[in-house]
């Protein structure tokens, strides 16, 4: 299992802890990092994993069927398979729901994760941990569509938390990855906003595959600093 799902599965907080599962498990499957139709863990391993009892586990699932994202199949064979969401989210509407003081602020916040993740990732990730970057950076050149485009965005800011071994801030990355990242995207729809995005992606892979923490710490910061401002430059113009 890679860091990435190691931190979807690992133990949630001690409060409100059916809430806190269900958002674990909704923000991977929004995420891609559950795949559509993939089985999860039987009852007793995933709560077990999530460090939380069977009943609470079982409310969870309960709360994830009535979103449409968990199906449960009985029988032999059966279990809990995750459902990707059938109905895309219009981001123009999710971003009406944004003042531009609450996105400068969660800017300030994802600037400080996403830094902090690159530079322990230049420092402590191995050649495997590095690869998967890579990886991803040339799925994005080959990717056609916004919504696959968006996905592969996650997907690496995921990967570079996980490069910097630390499951919390990887946690954190996947939660603001939900939270926000689809809505970055809104103002890369042209060429040259992808083109942009992309050199930024690799700048920050090679830096953290040299060990150079300083610059992918720099590089990451500024790559959210700025597509935040150009978020607060939409939603003011809405």
């Amino acid at each position: 299992m890679d860091t990435a799902r190691r931190a979807v599965f690992s133990p949630v907080d001690s409060t409100a802890r059916v809430d806190a599962v269900a958002r674990r498990l909704s923000d991977a499957i929004a995420l891609g990092l559950l795949a559509d139709g993939e089985q999860l863990p039987s009852e007793a391993e995933l709560a077990a994993l999530l460090g939380v009892s069977t009943v609470t586990l079982r409310e969870a699932l309960v709360a994830l069927r009535q979103q449409g994202l968990v199906e449960t199949r009985r029988g032999r064979g059966g279990g809990s398979f995750v459902r990707s969401p059938a109905e895309a989210v219009d981001l123009g509407v999710r971003l009406r729901t944004f003042a531009a003081d609450e996105l400068r602020d969660l800017g300030d916040h994802y600037a400080a994760i996403a830094g902090t993740a690159a530079r322990l990732a230049a420092r402590r990730s191995l050649p495997g941990d590095v690869s998967p970057l890579f990886r991803s950076l040339e799925e994005m050149s080959r990717a056609r569509s916004a919504a696959q485009l968006r996905m592969l965005d996650g997907r690496f800011h995921i990967e570079v938390a996980a490069a910097s071994q630390s499951a919390r801030l990887t946690r954190e990355e996947i939660r603001l990855q939900a939270d926000i990242g689809p809505l970055i995207w809104l103002d890369h729809e042209h060429h040259k906003g992808r083109t942009r995005v992309y050199a930024q992606h690799r700048a920050i892979a090679d830096a953290v595959q040299r060990g150079d923490a300083g610059q992918a710490r720099d590089v990451a910061e500024r790559h959210v600093l700025e597509a935040i401002e150009r978020l607060i430059e939409l939603r003011l113009a809405l």
